[in-house]
């Protein structure tokens, strides 16, 4: 098995732990390190609390040789981060001449008068190495003790980010010898994360040692992100696209993409590889499904537009739905959402239309069709299939997942080639 270097992440401020800002950080740095052939391994959140930053130090460095720390050096009280690598460190702060000249010439250039909680941005601690910030005031930081790495970097995105990619990764990358990690994901749809485990069960046992998988579920479909570590990346790449190829038979079918892919990716390129266009009439779902539709860019190829027919008047007046199936099998059926497609088809003037109708909850339901009950359908030139959906009793996830699978029902509904020439 190729060992890694381990990296922990150490993000600091009660804005995160109170659930005021999110966290976005952790996500990218992991990314970042991912790509160097660092592997993280932990992340700790701590507050603005001396003890429990000093408890997360000491912590990481037994389990990591690279600590990468953001948050907490700003110029106010409440920003402690260096304070407190002075006392992990045993040392003390000083004014850094060169952060000094950094923080004078950044408030110079936008005609702002400096204040003294500015100039002790530029009070470092005397044994850090001083890693200049060029979009911001507060300087970044590297420590090394006993063969264990800290670095110290703002909580803003977009300076954490510029310090990361400019000073930080190439230092880390001179520093270490690194293996490579990649990753290959395969992205399935219409499985439960249990039962796709038994179909690939004997696949997953078989899998090489520096080779590992992971489910990643998520709003009805299950990522599998394969992780492979090697020190020669054409060989890795082949061996993960190996393992690809051998676990496809098994689950070929719930499988709609790749890596990157999205389900409205998917379907916008096969909308446009078969000359076809689409259209959505939309309740339960309120929009959402030609909002996904449209985020992808030149979705205006192939998509033409979206009827939002929350109320049975648009249901009736707009697409066409019989009053007398609305009043004998009611909004929320297989027959309505059939014409619901149909009528959307015909008034949109489109190769294909799907259409969403529900009810999303929390209220609604009835003992015949409860929250979570919902009927999708898609029209073609041909024929027009539906699908029942039994979710779950929340609107938000309800809504999320409607249109996945409303989304997937279209892509496989266009490969099994129900296409002819609009007439």
């Amino acid at each position: 098995m190729i060992s890694s270097t381990r990296a922990e992440i150490i993000t600091i401020g009660d804005e995160i732990l109170f659930g005021q800002i999110i966290d976005t950080n952790t996500q990218w740095i992991g990314t970042q390190l991912t790509d160097i052939g660092i592997r993280p391994t932990r992340k700790t959140s701590v507050g603005d609390n001396k003890q429990d930053i000093l408890s997360a130090f000491t912590e990481a460095s037994q389990r990591a040789s690279v600590i990468i720390v953001t948050g907490g050096l700003g110029p106010t009280r409440d920003d402690i981060t260096k304070h407190t690598f002075c006392e992990y460190f045993h040392t003390e702060l000083e004014i850094n001449q060169d952060a000094l000249a950094l923080v004078t010439s950044f408030f110079a250039k936008r005609g702002r008068v400096m204040t003294e909680l500015n100039i002790q941005q530029a009070a470092l601690p005397k044994n850090c190495t001083y890693i200049p910030n060029l979009w911001g005031t507060a300087p970044g930081m590297w420590f090394e003790k006993d063969n264990v790495v800290y670095v110290s970097l703002p909580g803003v995105p977009y300076e954490m980010k510029n310090l990361m990619e400019h000073e930080i990764l190439p230092r880390l990358k001179a520093r270490f010898s690194t293996t490579i990690i990649q990753h290959k994901s395969i992205r399935t749809i219409g499985i439960g994360e249990s039962f796709l485990a038994e179909k690939i069960a004997d696949w997953e046992t078989a899998l090489p040692e520096h080779i590992k998988l992971a489910y990643l579920p998520h709003f009805g479909q299950v990522r599998l992100r394969l992780t492979g570590t090697g020190t020669d990346q054409g060989i890795l790449d082949r061996d993960l696209q190996a393992q690809v190829s051998a676990v496809t038979p098994l689950i070929e079918e719930f499988i709609f993409g790749y890596d990157l892919d999205e389900l409205e990716t998917v379907v916008g390129s096969l909308l446009k590889e078969n000359n076809a266009t689409l259209g959505t009439a939309e309740s339960c779902t309120g929009g959402y499904v030609a909002s996904r539709i449209t985020s992808v860019s030149g979705s205006s190829q192939y998509f033409e537009g979206s009827v939002v027919s929350y109320s049975n008047a648009v249901k009736t007046n707009v697409l066409g739905v019989k009053k007398e199936t609305l009043l004998e099998f009611g909004a929320v059926s297989e027959q309505t959402a059939r014409e619901m497609a149909e009528g959307a088809r015909k008034v949109l003037n489109t190769t294909f239309a799907i259409a969403t109708t529900g009810i999303a909850g929390p209220d609604g339901g009835t003992p015949d069709k409860p929250v979570g009950t919902v009927w999708i359908a898609c029209a073609t030139p041909n024929e027009t299939f539906t699908q029942l959906l039994s979710l779950r009793n929340d609107r938000k996830i309800n809504i999320e997942l409607t249109s996945s699978y409303a989304l997937n029902l279209l892509r496989k509904t266009i490969l099994k080639g129900n296409l002819i020439v609009q007439g």
